[in-house]
């Protein structure tokens, strides 16, 4: 079913004991906010709190939560799994180049070995080793994938190198669909998904701070013609993360994960026409989105099959 091949049932998470907003992503990561006067302890455990209370709540849904604990302060990122990898139906497994180094110790043997055992894993392809030169594609961070209908949605930057992008979609079998976008300060934006997120039924979009009128009325069209209602956003909500959210499917109906400040700033509407579809599900996680990132980007997806 659709629903099954776009929202998966299952996630990895990392919990952070050694969270911190990472100075070398915040050259192109507007959303980092620095909190010079939080010291380290505070952070670390703020934040594994939040990653606690989000794996807690995905699991009272129904959704497996498979919990990973990080392993060192050289990884301040490390909550954000969903960058270094990407899973696929039929048994496959991608693994991407950061472009921060500090990002790259990310990467854990440990995840894929336990994908390998409690899933149907054929094939792994490791775009890694493009980092010494200079090309990053940072997994469904960069990309928002439609798995239903095989596109790739991404909004041109530096961590969206389009060699690599081309070179996933061949392996991968998606049709790429890139657009240039800039915030209101005239700046590109990090990652895709703060802008973009797509569901089974819907898809939350904010469509201002893309810069070619015609490219985004071809990527709305797009979107609508593959029968998904277009719930756009404003730059003001994106700042709030509306723009962060997964769907995944739980035991009962598909929900979709955002962060409580997200869903706040929502309006009547547009919660009405995502809940027409799947259940909100919102969870606080003010510390995490200090470092530029929030729920969606917690999640890595599981899109393979069981053992």
């Amino acid at each position: 079913m659709r629903h099954q091949i776009q929202a998966p049932s299952a996630v990895v998470m990392v919990r952070p004991h050694y969270f911190t907003p990472n100075p070398e992503t915040a050259a192109d990561n507007v959303f980092q906010l620095p909190r010079p006067e939080i010291n380290a302890e505070t952070f670390e455990a703020r934040a594994l709190r939040e990653v606690d209370a989000v794996a807690r709540t995905l699991m009272e849904h129904g959704v497996r939560v498979h919990v990973f604990d990080d392993l060192t302060r050289e990884t301040p990122d490390s909550v954000f799994p969903n960058n270094w990898f990407s899973t696929h139906r039929g048994g496959r497994v991608a693994i991407y180049p950061m472009a921060a180094p500090s990002r790259r110790g990310e990467r854990r043997p440990d995840v894929i070995e336990m994908l390998k055992s409690e899933y149907r894993v054929q094939e792994i392809i490791d775009y890694s080793g493009m980092e010494p030169d200079g090309l990053f594609l940072e997994g469904t961070g960069a990309m928002i994938l439609d798995h239903a209908e095989r596109v790739a949605y991404v909004g041109e930057s530096y961590r969206a190198d389009p060699i690599l992008l081309e070179r996933f979609c061949t392996h991968f079998g998606y049709e790429p669909m890139v657009f240039a976008n800039r915030d209101p300060a005239g700046n590109a934006i990090y990652h895709t998904n703060v802008i973009c997120s797509i569901a089974t039924e819907f898809a939350v979009l904010c469509t201002e701070v893309m810069t070619d009128a015609a490219r985004r009325d071809e990527i709305v069209a797009r979107l609508r013609d593959s029968g998904r209602d277009v719930i756009e956003i404003s730059w003001e909500q994106v700042t709030e993360f509306a723009g962060n959210g997964l769907e995944l499917s739980g035991s009962d109906r598909r929900i979709y994960a955002c962060s409580a400040r997200a869903a706040a700033s929502f309006t009547a509407d547009q919660r009405a026409r995502i809940e027409s579809s799947a259940q909100l599900v919102a969870i606080d996680v003010p510390t995490i989105e200090l470092a530029g990132g929030s729920v969606r980007c917690m999640l890595a997806g599981i899109h393979l099959s069981r053992r």
